[in-house]
């Protein structure tokens, strides 16, 4: 196992067990991570705190891997973000959403660029909308015409 792989393996069990000493470590003090819901993080403790926010409201966040892989100092892990949402959901907005108490299994993919041992850039992929829907706060579709 090569240093992108024990850095990315690291950060996931640090934040499955919401540890954010241990997650904000695996980032360079000038890490960028992008983001599908907040855009451009920057900097370890930002980012160590939205991985954080996500551990208060899916305190008991869990990842199954599809696919775990590395290639030079990359690192991909390919599964689903799993959870129970018990707490608030932050918005981008600044506002929260009450926990709706519903599970969710949602399909990711993160991308981690490491050097000397850090992440310097970590990109995370999940669709919100299935996120949105799983924890149903989407609207309802309107009924189809004549139904």
């Amino acid at each position: 196992m090569g240093q992108a792989r024990e850095v990315m393996d690291r950060l996931t069990s640090a934040m499955t067990a919401r540890d954010k000493e241990t997650q904000a470590a695996c980032y360079a003090a000038d890490a960028v991570a992008v983001t599908p819901d907040q855009g451009e993080i920057t900097g370890q403790e930002a980012i160590s705190n939205y991985l954080s926010q996500f551990g208060e409201s899916f305190p008991d966040v869990g990842y199954e891997y599809l696919q775990k892989y590395e290639a030079g100092n990359v690192a991909i892990d390919e599964g689903y973000v799993t959870g129970t949402n018990t707490g608030p959901l932050p918005l981008p907005s600044g506002e929260s959403l009450p926990a709706t108490g519903k599970s969710i299994r949602v399909r990711s993919c993160d991308v981690a660029h490491v050097e000397g041992g850090l992440i310097k850039q970590h990109t995370f992929y999940f669709d919100q909308m299935e996120l949105m829907g799983q924890l149903g706060l989407l609207p309802e579709s309107p009924s189809k015409p004549g139904a």
